[in-house]
């Protein structure tokens, strides 16, 4: 017993340094200079902390304050969206009996495998029929669009898991599909909406491809677009102060969130791992 209490804790601790470790050594370079981050280690310097970078990124020409509320916009409306829609198509695929419903699942559970890279091109060009190029709003679609298969998949495995019983005793008593869901299923499923909002908001936060495709217009640029814009010094020179700066700023609403959520992220996870 002692010795299961011991590889527990090694383990434990061996993984606790794995993830944080890289995280606590991004936030010590993001206080050194540039030319501290670039140079050889060298122990008079080493330790010579400031808080310049930040001050850079915030007073600088690429606005950054302003990249920071549009990718906020942008992750909480996806996130919203996502799990208001996701709630919805699974509590319909796991409810209701139609002959077309296990091809439609299996539909949107094939289309998870196939990344919004290999239809860059006809998603663009259909965004941009519809004018929701340069828009927070078009992009929000877009994210949310992306992120609806795993979604639909989670909320369909966490309504599967709910007696039906409790449903038919709320039918009994009155209560509409509607107002069934918000109130007498919403807490069991919680767990997987929560799963499903950080994922899109994570998702949202972090991506490049799909904001700097459908954006062009500096005042929209989400933050992983506008970091790429002011880490670049003179003749292509990067500014890995800034860089390292600018991700510890993007890091810091993905680590409160995740842990705010911990609890219901892993519930949700493990309710959709073994729920058929």
């Amino acid at each position: 017993m002692r010795l299961k209490n011991i590889l527990y804790v090694v383990g434990g601790g061996g993984a606790f340094l794995v993830f944080a470790v890289p995280l606590l050594w991004a936030l010590f370079r993001s206080v050194q200079p540039n030319d501290v981050i670039v140079a050889a280690p060298d122990r008079a310097t080493f330790f010579h902390l400031t808080w310049d970078n930040f001050r850079t990124l915030i007073e600088g020409p690429g606005n950054l304050i302003r990249a920071v509320g549009n990718s906020l916009v942008v992750a909480l409306s996806t996130a919203a969206l996502t799990a208001g829609l996701a709630t919805l198509a699974g509590y319909g695929f796991a409810r209701f009996r139609f002959r077309s419903g296990p091809l439609l699942f299996a539909l949107v559970v094939v289309s998870m495998m196939i990344p919004f890279q290999a239809i860059l091109t006809p998603l663009y060009l259909e965004m941009n029929v519809l004018r929701l190029t340069d828009s927070l709003f078009g992009l929000v679609l877009f994210y949310t669009t992306v992120n609806l298969p795993f979604g639909v998949f989670v909320m369909r495995n966490s309504f599967a898991s709910v007696p039906v019983e409790l449903e038919d005793s709320a039918h009994v008593d009155g209560c509409g599909t509607l107002r069934m869901i918000g109130s007498v299923l919403r807490p069991l499923v919680t767990p997987g909406a929560a799963t499903v909002a950080l994922y899109a908001f994570l998702t949202a936060w972090t991506e490049f491809l799909g904001a700097l495709t459908f954006l062009t217009k500096d005042e929209l640029y989400t933050l992983p677009v506008a970091l790429v814009n002011v880490q670049a010094g003179a003749y292509g020179e990067v500014n890995f102060g800034s860089l390292v700066a600018g991700s510890v700023i993007a890091m810091i609403p993905c680590v409160v969130l995740y842990v705010g959520l911990q609890r219901f992220y892993v519930t949700g996870l493990a309710s959709g791992a073994v729920k058929g």
